[in-house]
């Protein structure tokens, strides 16, 4: 005798009302998600029943499971891999491509970095699609060609996959058709559904504060923060999260491949000074550290900067690049592979002054329009559109001085892009105060980390051994982590 088929409309109607679900019906959308069971209309209206109204932590940590198990779920040193396993993750801003940077320079200094990464979300970019402005350049890699390449270049850039995290590849897609982006819960489970299934052993957390922020509340980014913190300590996942500045851009571009020249300057050593350059510093000092590769503060960063003049992390990007399909020279030699835009013009100062303030959003959804993200799950990005040499905040400029550059497909673009640019970059005659790049550290202590893996357990216990009728949650669980062990042994053959 089968089974019923499970009801996604009442686990629809339910979250409408507010009400909580088991472990196990989380693990049904999870597989439904990844299998197809759950169409588009039905995980649309989840996905806005959940930003309406919320899931309690326990459910956070659920789904988060669940999304994690959708797929595989990879075990590094039984594919080969012993080095420290580490990442980092944005909760996502304007010229953020420190993705781009942080991951090869820590694998030239000795980790593993296997980084499942995500598209644009509404005015903010998104690290596939800088790295796809790369012609040729596939994300989207099969896990045998995941390991590999992390086996031996020490490091891949890539997208969930219908073999990983395959529940978080479709709902990603449709929170961005769906006015959906900003749920908390839905950001949490996104985020570690990734990283837990892509084996990461610590992973740092970059909260974005400031106008170019998915949250521009102090309260909610504080309450994310804590959310993200908490259910990664229950999932067994060590982190830490940063509080940085969003309040300008990262990098002085904002645009898929004008976002690589930036990349590229920090990573051949040109780059000494700039925000993205210190941030990296920051970071991947703290990482190493974390991962036992350094001893302390001052060696991590005096390893990363051997790392970046050495030359060995752009080495180790361009290799990357190449078994992704990428073109061979693709930060020595820029000029063989990039397209430039059709149409490039400069946004410049009606008056002498000082760059008191930037609306960081608003320049991302300026981008967004030119065609540097999407607007449908359809549209196609252009990689040459986009910002450059964006002037830094407190910069002294005198009138007809550039704020910075336009690169767009059209005349009529480029002029638009102007007009909506004009009131979002504000002169003053006083030099303002100057924001910090990183706001402060969130770490979970050891006694919280023991208490909220305890709690995870009891709960997974408690799943594991539901009678409920018809509940498929512990036989899809079992099932998934069997085929993964048995898999991890062929990767290796």
């Amino acid at each position: 005798m089968h089974a019923a088929p499970f009801r996604f409309d009442s686990l629809i109607a339910a979250k409408r009302e507010g009400r909580s679900v088991l472990a196990s019906e989380w693990c049904e959308v999870a597989q439904g998600l990844a299998d197809g069971r759950l169409d588009d209309a039905q995980a649309g209206a989840l996905a806005m029943a959940v930003c309406l109204r919320g899931l309690s932590p326990r459910e956070t940590r659920d789904l988060t499971a669940s999304m994690r198990d959708s797929g595989r779920v990879l075990n590094w040193p039984a594919l080969g891999v012993h080095a420290p396993v580490l990442d980092k993750h944005s909760t996502g801003g304007v010229g953020d491509c420190l993705s781009l940077v942080l991951a090869p320079v820590l694998a030239a200094c000795g980790a593993a970095v296997p980084m499942v990464s995500g598209r644009g979300l509404g005015h903010t970019g998104g690290t596939l699609d800088k790295l796809e402005a790369l012609p040729g350049l596939r994300t989207e890699l099969s896990l045998e060609q995941f390991a590999s390449c992390v086996r031996r270049q020490g490091l891949a850039i890539v997208s969930a996959s219908r073999e990983l995290a395959p529940a978080d590849q479709r709902l990603y897609a449709i929170r961005d058709r769906t006015a959906t982006v900003d749920s908390l819960p839905l950001i949490v489970s996104s985020i570690l559904s990734k990283k837990l299934a892509a084996g990461v052993q610590h992973l740092l957390l970059d909260l974005k504060l400031g106008s170019g922020a998915i949250f521009r509340e102090r309260g909610e980014s504080e309450a994310l923060a804590q959310a993200l913190v908490a259910t990664a300590q229950a999932l067994g996942l060590g982190c830490e999260l940063a509080f940085s500045d969003m309040d300008q851009p990262l990098a002085n571009a904002a645009g898929n491949a004008l976002e690589l020249d930036a990349v590229a300057r920090v990573l051949r050593g040109e780059d000494t000074r700039s925000r993205l350059y210190r941030l990296n510093l920051a970071f991947c000092a703290r990482l190493l550290l974390h991962g036992g590769l350094c001893e302390d503060e001052a060696e991590a960063q005096a390893r990363v900067h051997w790392a970046l003049c050495s030359g060995q992390a752009a080495a180790r990007f361009e290799a990357m690049v190449r078994v992704m399909g990428g073109p061979a020279e693709a930060l020595s030699a820029p000029h063989r592979w990039r397209e430039q835009a059709p149409c490039v013009g400069d946004l410049v100062a009606a008056d002498d002054g000082v760059l008191a303030r930037i609306d960081t959003r608003a320049l991302g959804q300026v981008c967004l329009q030119l065609g540097a993200g999407r607007g449908a799950a359809d549209a196609r990005i252009d990689p040459r559109v986009g910002l450059s040499d964006i002037l830094e905040v407190g910069g002294r400029v005198r009138r007809g001085d550039p704020l910075l550059r336009i690169h767009a497909a059209s005349a009529s673009a480029l002029e638009a892009a102007r007009q909506a640019l004009l009131p979002a970059l504000q002169l003053s005659e006083r030099i303002p105060e100057p924001r910090p790049l990183l706001h402060g550290w969130l770490e979970p202590s050891p006694e919280a980390f023991a208490n909220a893996q305890s709690e995870a357990c009891a709960a997974q216990r408690a799943c594991r051994d539901c009678a409920e009728p018809g509940c498929r949650g512990p036989q899809a669980l079992a099932a998934s982590r069997a085929q993964s062990r048995c898999r991890d042994a062929a990767l290796l053959a």
